[in-house]
């Protein structure tokens, strides 16, 4: 099926005839989308995370971790993200290749792991989720790690020595000659040329904003990584639902509504990859955390959110959908993440942004919205990240709206006796802070770097703030 063909037999299980189409980033479209402050809180109201379903106050923490949390949970599950599956399969990880290499001056041991999905209810779809691991060599004790979305690529794969290098060239030369004699004399003529020469030594690299690559900042704080490849969970696209960890627990057959989509299997992987991570000796099981930016900062919110064992996340740049305010009309909508993006949502996630239909709603009848998904991870500590506009990180991603959102949920770290960010609860009137100015002395913290759409300028910032939260010393 395509991902079209996906959607319509998901407007056709809700009784749904038509979708808002989604706005356009384009300030001169048509349907461009709205950037207005004037305009942008159509639905003024969020729905209180201090209230349960029936009606009922939340006073003690104890309401909240036995009542309330568990409503919102549920709520989440059902009518944004989608539910897990009993099917899900079970991973076995298993280390494939093991090395020791740098990362800029340090030296690290980095390991491919494969997890492989249990797919003998369904042989033909084969899932084998890739993460490479890297950790520093030279440490006493179990250090803290992050797992970060992304390609599951080694940062500097050893490297032969020079003497090594000219065995290497001198069994080519002679293979070379085997097949062709009178490459000898060309050989003979410049003996000091090598087909394959030991690559110099470079110095690590720095963006053109000054940073150096992520991996490079968290091993100098002392901290491991693990960078877990996405697609190999589930791929990013309409299409891929009948494959990947969705279509191996449906053995290949369409999602039901209330099903987990995309995101929400992105985050399911990271709990796998946690489970294999925590039982390594040499990693702090009580300190890993979980990173991602964009579309990958979403899914890294969400498994903060249904996974306590995280004991922190960095969030970079998440827009709706991760700690932007669905509520908001300000740049991306509800309808973007409805109908362009409905494979990363629950199908019950459409009827949010439909426009006929047996069961149409609209972003404001959302029994929850971000701020709760960000009080679902309280008390432990997540960092907000943004970068600016003017460097690429677009106004679509309504910076305000997520600081929004992390005010809202304030209340909540506070009754379970953490600080929040500070600027108490009118989450209306709250304005940005300047640029690089963090709020950074609570369990919720927030900072908006000078760069792009990227956490990179903030993720030492970030390691020295969870070190701090963590009680991580080095």
């Amino acid at each position: 099926m395509s991902s079209d063909q996906h959607r319509a037999d998901m407007m056709r299980q809700l009784g749904l005839t038509r979708l808002i189409p989604g706005p356009a980033a384009d300030r001169d479209a048509p349907n461009a989308a709205n950037y207005d402050e004037a305009r942008a809180n159509p639905y003024p109201n969020l729905p209180d995370p201090l209230v349960t379903n029936d009606g009922q106050p939340v006073r003690t923490a104890d309401d909240w971790w036995k009542l309330r949390r568990p409503e919102i949970l549920a709520a989440y599950a059902r009518e944004v993200y989608g539910e897990v599956p009993a099917t899900a399969p079970r991973i076995d990880w298993r280390v494939t290749i093991t090395d020791r290499q740098r990362v800029g001056f340090t030296p690290v041991i980095a390991r491919r792991v494969i997890g492989h999905a249990d797919n003998s209810s369904a042989p033909d779809i084969d899932v084998a989720i890739r993460m490479t691991v890297v950790i520093p060599a030279d440490v006493k004790g179990p250090v803290p790690l992050l797992i970060m979305y992304g390609r599951d690529e080694f940062p500097a794969p050893s490297q032969p020595n020079r003497a090594e290098y000219e065995r290497i060239d001198a069994a080519m030369k002679r293979l070379l000659i085997a097949q062709d004699a009178t490459l000898k004399a060309v050989f003979d003529a410049h003996p000091a040329f090598m087909l394959h020469e030991q690559p110099p030594f470079r110095f690590p690299q720095r963006d053109a904003h000054g940073d150096l690559p992520r991996p490079d900042q968290l091993i100098a704080a002392g901290w491991g990584y693990a960078m877990l490849d996405t697609d190999t969970i589930q791929p990013d696209n309409g299409e891929g639902l009948s494959r990947g960890v969705i279509g191996l627990a449906n053995r290949g057959r369409p999602r039901t509504p209330e099903q987990w989509g995309v995101l929400r299997a992105w985050a399911w992987g990271a709990s796998r990859a946690l489970d294999f991570l925590a039982a390594d000796p040499a990693i702090d099981a009580r300190r890993i955390g979980i990173e991602g930016v964009s579309r990958y900062g979403k899914a890294a919110l969400i498994a903060a959110a249904f996974d306590q064992r995280f004991a922190t996340a960095l969030v970079g740049s998440s827009g709706k959908g991760g700690t932007t305010l669905l509520r908001r009309d300000f740049g991306e909508g509800v309808t973007s993440l409805a109908s362009g993006a409905h494979y990363w949502m629950a199908g019950n996630f459409m009827r949010y942004g439909a426009a006929e239909g047996r069961d149409v709603r609209n972003p404001g009848e959302l029994p929850v919205d971000s701020h709760m998904l960000i009080a679902l991870c309280a008390p432990r500590p997540i960092f907000i990240s943004y970068g600016i506009p003017e460097q690429g990180d677009a106004h679509w991603l309504d910076h305000r709206g997520s600081l929004m959102a992390a005010v809202a949920a304030g209340r909540v770290y506070r009754l379970l006796g953490a600080k929040d960010l500070g600027l108490g609860d009118d989450w209306r009137a709250v304005q940005l802070p300047p640029v690089k100015t963090g709020l950074l002395d609570g369990a919720l913290a927030w900072r908006q770097h000078d760069g792009g759409h990227t956490d990179t300028p903030n993720m030492t910032i970030f390691a020295e703030w969870a070190n701090r939260q963590l009680g991580v010393t080095r």
